[in-house]
C-alpha cells in the first residue's frame, strides 16, 4: 500500500464541495456530486476497473473482476460522495499534523479556535501519529471522503497484484447519504454483490451492524390569532401548544442525555406564529418496540391536546426512515465475522457497537444487500473540528485488501 497516494487521495477528494442539500428535490440533490462522481469515474477507468458506469442520479458503479475459476461470492465496498450540509465545505484546506505532540492544535489562529485534548480527549491516543485536521473554517470531510480514499487504495493494490487470488468486487459510491437519500435509488440488482460493506465508520476498529429504527416526525399545530386586546378566552397562540407539545415529551430522551442503546426525541426545528407552527422530530431507537411506542406517544400526546382544546388543531405526521439492519445481519453473521477476523490480521482491535445513526448499509441489508459498517478512522464528523489519523486511514485500507484475501479462504 501507498501511504502518500493514499493521503493525497483523500486530501485532492477533500478539497472538492461534494456537500448535498436537503431542501433540493433532485437525485442527486446538488449538481456539483454529479461532477464530483464523474471525477471519480474517470479515477476509476484509468487505474483499470472495469464495468464502470455512471447513472443521471449520481449512483457510481464499477468492478474489479475476479481471476480465478473457483466460485466465489461477489462482495460489495460503498462509500458516499457527498458531504454533510451542516457546515460549509467550500475552499477546504485539510492541514497535516506530523507527529502530533499531545498538545493543542491551533486551527485558526485569528478566531481561536483550536483542538485542545482536554476538550476532545481522543486525541491522546494518537500522539506520535500524523493528523489530517481543518483550518478551523470548514469541515473536512472524512465522512466519507475518507471511505472512497480508501477502497480506492485498497482496490489499486490488487490491480497492481494480479497473482493474489481473489473473488469479484463491485464498488458503489453514492450521492446523498447525509440527507438519508443515499439508498433511495441504489440499484441492488445491478450491483450484484453478494453482501458488502459500508466504509462510513469512524473510530479505528468500529465495526457496526446495529443502527437506530429511525423516524421523523411532523407536527403542524393551527392557532386562532385574535387582536390581544380583545383576545381574552378566544385567541389560541399555535406557538404555545408547542410549547406544551415539547413539554410532554420525556426530557431524558433527548440526544443530550442518551448514549449507547438509549433513544431519544430529537427536537430539529420549530417555527411558526400565532395561527401556526410547525415542529420537526427525529425519533431514534434500537428496540423496534420501544420505537413503535415513541410514535405511538407523539400520537397519544397531539389527541390529548386536542381534546384540551376542543378541535383538531394538532396535526400529526409520521414517516419511518430506516430500521435496525440487525434484524437482518444476524442471518448473515459469518460477514461480520470476517470482518472481525480482516481487523485482527491488520493489526487493530474491533470495536462492536451500535451505530447511533443510521448508514446506506442499514436501508440496503432491507433491499436484500447485507451490509455491516466499518470504520474509516475519522473523529468530530461534520464540523471544524474534524480530524482524521493517518495511521487508522492505512489500517482502514488493510482492513479491506485482508477481507478480500480471506475470501478464497473462508469459501
Amino acid at each position: 500500500m501507498n501511504k502518500k497516494k493514499l493521503v493525497n487521495r483523500f486530501i485532492n477528494y477533500a478539497k472538492i464541495d461534494s456537500q448535498s442539500d436537503e431542501n433540493s428535490d433532485t437525485c442527486p440533490s446538488t449538481i456539483k456530486q454529479l461532477d464530483f462522481a464523474r471525477q471519480l469515474k474517470r479515477e476509476m477507468e484509468e487505474i483499470g476497473l472495469k464495468e464502470v458506469s455512471l447513472d443521471n442520479n449520481g449512483y457510481l458503479m464499477a468492478s474489479l473482476p475476479s481471476n480465478t475459476d473457483r466460485d466465489l461470492p461477489v462482495i460489495g465496498l460503498i462509500a458516499h460522495m457527498d458531504t454533510s450540509p451542516d457546515m460549509t465545505a467550500e475552499n477546504v484546506n485539510p492541514r497535516i499534523i506530523r507527529n502530533f505532540d499531545g498538545g493543542i492544535i491551533i486551527l485558526d489562529g485569528n478566531k481561536n479556535i483550536v483542538l485542545d485534548p482536554e476538550n476532545f480527549p481522543d486525541l491522546n491516543k494518537y500522539t506520535g501519529q500524523d493528523l489530517i485536521t481543518t483550518d478551523g473554517k470548514t469541515l473536512l470531510g472524512a465522512d466519507d471522503k475518507a471511505g472512497l480514499a480508501e477502497i480506492m487504495t485498497a482496490i489499486e493494490y490488487f490491480i497492481n497484484r494480479p497473482d493474489i487470488e481473489h473473488g469479484k468486487i463491485r464498488i458503489g459510491f453514492t450521492p446523498d447519504e447525509e440527507i438519508g437519500r443515499g439508498a433511495d435509488r441504489f440499484d441492488v440488482k445491478a450491483f450484484g454483490a453478494d453482501f458488502a460493506y459500508t466504509i462510513d465508520g469512524g473510530e479505528e476498529g468500529e465495526l457496526e451492524y446495529e443502527n437506530f429504527n429511525a423516524a421523523m416526525a411532523v407536527i403542524e399545530i393551527a392557532g386562532r390569532n385574535i387582536h390581544p386586546g380583545t383576545a381574552k378566552n378566544m385567541m389560541i397562540n399555535s406557538i404555545h401548544i408547542a410549547n406544551e407539545f415539547n413539554a410532554m415529551l420525556p426530557p431524558e430522551l433527548r440526544p443530550e442525555h442518551t448514549e449507547a442503546y438509549e433513544g431519544f426525541f430529537h427536537l430539529i426545528d420549530i417555527s411558526g406564529n400565532v395561527e401556526k407552527t410547525r415542529i420537526r422530530y427525529l425519533i431514534r431507537d434500537h428496540d423496534r418496540g420501544k420505537f413503535e411506542n415513541m410514535k405511538k406517544l407523539i400520537r397519544e400526546n397531539s389527541e390529548s391536546l386536542n381534546r384540551k382544546y376542543s378541535g383538531e388543531y394538532v396535526k400529526v405526521d409520521i414517516k419511518d426512515q430506516y430500521y435496525n439492519m440487525k434484524e437482518k445481519i444476524e442471518e448473515h453473521i459469518h460477514i461480520v465475522d470476517l470482518a472481525k477476523r480482516a481487523m485482527n490480521e491488520a493489526g487493530v482491535k474491533p470495536l462492536v457497537r451500535p451505530i447511533r445513526g443510521g448508514t446506506d448499509g442499514a436501508r440496503l441489508s432491507y433491499m436484500d444487500l447485507p451490509c455491516p459498517n466499518i470504520f474509516t478512522g475519522g473523529h468530530n464528523y461534520h464540523g471544524r473540528y474534524e480530524y482524521i489519523p493517518v495511521r487508522s486511514m492505512e489500517n482502514a485500507v488493510k482492513t479491506i485488501i485482508n477481507i478480500i484475501k480471506l475470501i478464497p479462504l473462508t469459501y
